[in-house]
């Protein structure tokens, strides 16, 4: 937390002096209590009364007071607010290798239950695509707010949809960018603040050349946060035999360290919920200054209605 004007803080000094003050008042009446021999008269001037209630308003009063030294000194604090105009789009693998099972049930299942979980964090008014993946990249679902069309989008996704096989991260990259761009007309003219979250399980093996595509969402100014996902013992079966296709990284890493993205690895189901998690607090959100004095302002006005209601209760009067 920081104070837009901390100079204001030293009237906290005052605020202490007061509660020092009153300290010194109430040492000074108990002597004089203890002075006066008259105990019948001094039972009917100053009646017995459980101490926390005799000094429970002023102590309210002066907190009272330190809250509203404190929002006039106009703090200020990091604060998460949604995006506007934000534009994310998934990128899903859907090639061959993505059937494979070291992952329950699969990996292409496991990776449609997390993109469900995950488009459902983001912010209703975030502007949410679906790419699909292999040998080529297609737009299942373009940038847009109706979650149920997304959601129906990533049901569909399936191995061999876009018909080539292969991993083709370039044209995912590609495919992305071109969707963020054309979504609307405000965006061809200011491209809205996006982010591209790409799943795969291996390296580039057709299309363009991934670090080309990232060169390109550099200049667009989109991070692409890239997700490895698998284990080095996954194998798909074809022909009647196994076939190993173990997770690679070494591609999605270098796509996000280039395009200042977050490159994350998971290897299970649980992983990559957790990694959609972390993704989607920094896609979803900024972080912003924000003046947050009406909260010590409003707390304390609370402390000062207990203040005066307790004592009026208790005393009949306004402390």
């Amino acid at each position: 937390m920081s104070w837009e004007s901390p100079e204001r803080l030293l009237l906290l000094l005052a605020v202490l002096g007061l509660g020092v003050w009153y300290v010194f008042l109430q040492r000074r009446r108990s002597r004089y209590a203890v002075r006066f021999t008259n105990l019948r008269l001094l039972d009917r001037v100053a009646p017995d009364r459980p101490s926390w209630r005799r000094h429970l308003p002023a102590g309210l009063f002066l907190a009272m007071l330190a809250l509203l030294v404190v929002g006039f000194a106009r703090p200020q604090a990091d604060v998460r607010v949604p995006r506007e105009r934000a534009t994310v789009m998934v990128a899903v693998d859907v090639s061959t290798s993505m059937l494979a099972t070291d992952v329950d049930p699969d990996r292409l299942a496991a990776a449609k239950g997390a993109a469900h979980r995950f488009v459902d964090t983001l912010p209703d008014e975030f502007n949410v695509g679906l790419v699909a993946f292999a040998g080529s990249a297609a737009v299942l679902v373009p940038p847009g707010t109706d979650r149920s069309t997304l959601h129906a989008g990533i049901r569909r996704l399936a191995e061999g949809s876009t018909g080539v096989q292969g991993t083709a991260i370039g044209e995912a990259i590609g495919a992305s960018l071109e969707a963020i761009r054309t979504f609307d007309v405000p965006g061809a003219q200011e491209p809205p603040p996006a982010r591209i979250v790409l799943l795969s399980d291996g390296a580039n093996t057709s299309g363009r050349d991934p670090m080309t595509a990232a060169d390109e969402a550099v200049q667009d100014g989109v991070p692409v946060h890239t997700i490895s996902f698998g284990t080095p013992s996954g194998y798909v079966a074809r022909g009647g035999r196994p076939i190993r296709v173990p997770v690679d990284g070494q591609t999605l890493r270098a796509v996000a360290e280039q395009t200042k993205g977050g490159y994350h690895e998971a290897g299970s189901s649980e992983e990559l919920r957790a990694v959609y998690e972390d993704i989607g607090t920094s896609v979803g959100y900024r972080t912003e200054k924000q003046d947050i004095s009406a909260r010590f302002i409003g707390i304390g006005l609370l402390f000062a209605l207990a203040a005066a209601g307790g004592s009026m209760a208790w005393f009949s009067r306004l402390p």
